[in-house]
């Protein structure tokens, strides 16, 4: 999240748990709508490629490369935003990227959501898919929000002068 500051540019806003909430319930909402409308329109070569990119995630996996597990999970969400044909959607999805990257690769950094990770991608049903995102963008939620309390009490309590 970035905000501009008059007469000094822009800068890194700092994450507060209101900022996290009101990106996920969006998400929540559209990807629900993703999921819903996929599911009619998906194409095979659309699901070939959801397969293909779910196998590369799975390989990523035991090697815990943070990034590049990011990266794979937004080219699975893309093949099914994609999927939907719904301009839109699309627009509106690709304009809060960069927010949910961020808090993504958050989440990502406990190695232990990897495998629920490929588990919540090999549901294939829309009620069950539905039931997942919400399940999941709660639990990232408060991941994230536990992950900020444990980054400021480590700064605040962080007392050593750091040498020039």
């Amino acid at each position: 999240l970035v905000k501009t500051v008059p007469r000094k540019g822009a800068e890194v806003a700092e994450i507060t748990p209101k900022d996290l909430h009101d990106v996920l319930e969006v998400r929540c909402a559209l990807e629900e709508l993703s999921v819903e409308l996929a599911c009619k329109s998906i194409t095979k070569e659309e699901l070939q490629q959801l397969h293909k990119v779910l196998d590369k995630f799975k390989e990523l996996v035991p090697i815990g490369d943070v990034n590049a597990l990011a990266e794979c999970d937004v080219e699975f969400h893309d093949i099914i935003i994609q999927s939907t044909d719904n301009k839109r959607l699309i627009q509106l999805l690709n304009n809060l990227r960069e927010q949910m990257y961020r808090y993504r690769l958050e989440y990502l950094k406990d190695l232990s959501t990897h495998e629920l990770l490929v588990k919540e991608h090999q549901t294939r049903d829309e009620a069950g898919s539905k039931r997942i995102i919400r399940e999941h963008i709660n639990q990232q939620y408060e991941d994230v929000i536990q992950s900020l309390k444990t980054h400021t009490q480590t700064e605040t309590t962080d007392t050593s002068t750091p040498t020039p």
